[in-house]
């Protein structure tokens, strides 16, 4: 590793120390050259190598000189190189006006050359400028008319620009199609050029515009390339795609592979303190556990989610944590809450669609027409003449008298006129009164419309819940008539003939070992139900402390003394003393389990080895035996929620739930657990532990 690091640093030098040799070289050149084009022309290289490095300083220096020479020259070509070098230096410098202005004098100049790349090269500057200040249609025309002569030329370095640059501006004003199409072309572009940064912003992007799309597939695609390249080290990139891709694994009910990137993106992000990766993983942790239903840890994770999406105001973020804590409500039959739920969820979704339209339209380029032209300030003199004429005529009548008749008319049609304005007046607050009423019955049935949907999604869930209580019943009548029975019946039996004195004391001593097996075999299995039937029906919970390892293994193999013994079985003890933060009886239930299945699974003459270490801040424990092993087609069974099992090396019987509840046992106390197996050589199943209360806790 440190070869490598030396290597690039060593290269890095390399190529900084070839750029400065030709810099010098070009400078000292410059020097010895006589007033001349071929003087400006090194001048522009040198300005190209200077402003390459981001030497800008230094090289408005050599523009400056360039332009004069240039000017005194008339060397034209090299006066629209210059200006457009000087505008590019203003616009890394962020001066605006400068910039436009020199991109305006250069366009003119490649115009009066018929130069059309360099055009070209200014409307993909002048694109650049606007879509970054956030003027993105302006940017989008710049930009485009840039594009033709670009591909035309296969300039390879101009066209990533250019195509970054449009798929920016696509995507900001939510022509999401059109942003896909050219960040596409762009990671083409970037692949061509090994350009590492842009390739992880349009794998990204393109990652998360599939996802839009529920295009879930294409999601992990994108997003698995940005973790398969060398930047997938860095923590803030991790951080930001690992949860995100955990959530696509989620939409296809892939737990395993959700899990795994889910938790590694909230480890991350909490060692980093990166509130928005922390954000996107605790709510999709929480969606994950609401479909495994584990509603304690979800609820947990949700209410930490909406705490953090408030704090740093990420809207999309809590618009999700509003739709998963009414789901959580309505499993649980909570629908007030989940009522509440409902309505913020649909108060910010219609605000963030308001300002969608409100962005989209401000957004739209409305070319100008030629209304605006200016009005006459004076009237025609036909109109003028005839409103002086009507004037003068109005004048002359009103100087006769007006008999009473006419006044008498006058107030009947003023009266009418107050009339039907007094109708229409309470025409119009009964219209608006009724509008009101209308609006407010609106809402009261939109709500119990919502309430409704909520009912009829928890009967749904309480309908599935109750199949699978129902399930769980059968699966204990089925296991209880079968295996519990037969360890009763013969336990019952031999205390039949002990009662009728049918047994010798030879006989007794002989059956003793065959008693304790099915009474061990009962016990265990009673005790395999009972935490079995809990875990399906969501009462277990875990009340994690510290504990030492070593006791609670030197505890269990206790209880195999015996068994061990009559099946010839040798146990080696590499436990040490360590200690684990979980729940103390559920993990003795775990060791119990692993313990009876390495003596149900060995012969005589076998070794089962305890050991525990620490690996990665965890506890480590493990139980290996030296037995039959497993098949790789076993392998796959094991875990499960259905029950699987096979007989053991005496014909031993089992329920197939031991390695099913050790596996909710561990998760419940933020475990895991595994197994390695070679079928006739052994097998070997580990449990990780947490050697501490989490921080998160």
């Amino acid at each position: 590793m440190r070869r490598i690091i030396t290597l690039v640093i060593l290269l890095c030098a390399s190529i900084s120390f070839s750029q400065t040799n030709e810099i010098d070289s070009l400078a000292l050149e410059l020097a010895f050259q006589e007033q001349d084009s071929m003087k400006v022309d090194t001048s522009l290289k040198l300005i190209k190598s200077l402003y390459n490095i981001q030497d800008f300083d230094r090289a408005l220096k050599y523009i400056i000189e360039s332009e004069k020479l240039s000017n005194q020259l008339k060397y034209n070509q090299a006066i629209a190189e210059t200006t457009y070098y000087k505008a590019l230096i203003y616009a890394k410098k962020n001066d605006y006006i400068n910039a436009i202005s020199g991109y305006d004098k250069a366009k003119a100049l490649y115009k009066s050359l018929s130069d059309t790349l360099g055009i070209a090269r200014v409307n993909n500057s002048i694109g650049l400028i606007e879509i970054k200040r956030g003027n993105y249609n302006k940017g989008l025309q710049y930009a485009l008319s840039a594009i033709k002569e670009l591909e035309k030329r296969h300039l390879v370095r101009e066209l990533n620009a250019s195509y970054s640059n449009l798929a920016k501006a696509y995507y900001n004003i939510k022509a999401y199609n059109n942003a896909i199409q050219f960040y596409l072309k762009a990671s083409e572009a970037q692949e061509q050029v090994r350009d590492s940064t842009g390739m992880i912003e349009s794998y990204s992007r393109l990652a998360e515009l599939y996802s839009n799309k529920k295009e879930h597939r294409k999601a992990i695609e994108y997003y698995e390339r940005v973790l398969a390249s060398s930047a997938s080290k860095n923590d803030s990139i991790r951080g930001f795609i690992l949860p995100k891709l955990g959530g696509e694994y989620l939409q296809f009910n892939d737990y395993e592979k959700a899990t795994k990137y889910l938790v590694q993106g909230y480890n991350v992000n909490f060692r980093t303190e990166n509130e928005s990766g922390l954000l996107i993983a605790l709510n999709n942790l929480g969606h994950l556990n609401i479909q495994q239903s584990r509603l304690k840890i979800a609820e947990k994770q949700l209410l930490q989610a909406g705490e953090i999406a408030e704090k740093i105001g990420n809207e999309q973020e809590l618009l999700k944590h509003y739709k998963l804590m009414k789901s959580l409500d309505s499993i649980r039959h909570n629908f007030d809450r989940a009522f509440v739920w409902q309505r913020k969820y649909y108060e910010l979704n219609n605000q963030l669609k308001r300002h969608q339209v409100k962005v989209d339209v401000n957004n739209i380029n409305i070319p100008l027409t030629d209304i605006d032209q200016e009005l006459p300030t004076t009237l025609p003199k036909e109109i003028e003449n005839k409103n002086n004429l009507n004037v003068s005529q109005f004048e002359n009548k009103s100087s006769n008298h007006i008999d009473d008749e006419k006044i008498g008319k006058f107030k009947l049609i003023f009266y009418g006129l107050l009339a039907a304005l007094a109708i229409v007046s309470t025409f119009l607050i009964l219209v608006y009164l009724k509008r009101n009423s209308n609006i407010k019955y609106m809402q009261e049935l939109e709500e119990k419309n919502i309430k409704i949907e909520l009912q009829n999604e928890a009967f749904q869930e309480q309908t599935k819940h109750l199949e699978n209580v129902n399930n769980v019943k059968d699966k204990l009548f089925s296991i209880v008539s079968h295996d519990l029975k037969d360890s009763l019946s013969s336990i019952n039996g031999f205390i039949d003939l002990l009662k009728d004195g049918s047994l010798s004391r030879e006989e007794f001593d002989n059956l003793i070992p065959e008693l304790s097996e099915n009474a061990n075999n009962a016990s265990l299995l009673l005790f395999n139900l009972l935490n079995w039937s809990k875990s399906q029906m969501q009462s277990l919970d875990a009340k994690p402390s510290l504990f030492d390892i070593q006791e609670v293994f030197e505890s269990k193999v206790r209880l195999i003394e015996q068994r061990l013994e009559n099946k010839g079985i040798d146990l080696v003890d590499h436990s040490l003393r360590d200690f684990a933060y979980a729940d103390r009886s559920m993990i003795e239930i775990v060791i119990q389990n692993l313990l009876a299945n390495a003596l149900k699974f060995c012969k005589k003459g076998d070794t089962i080895t305890i050991s525990n270490h620490i690996s990665n801040g965890s506890c480590i424990l493990s139980v290996a035996d030296t037995g039959i092993g497993i098949s790789k087609q076993n392998l796959e069974k094991l875990f499960k929620s259905n029950s699987f099992t096979t007989v053991g090396t005496n014909n031993e019987k089992g329920t197939g739930l031991g390695l099913s509840i050790c596996k909710e046992l561990v998760e419940l106390n933020n475990g895991k657990i595994w197994v390695e197996s070679t079928q006739g050589v052994g097998s070997t199943f580990y449990v990780q532990l947490p050697k501490s209360k989490p921080s998160s806790d």
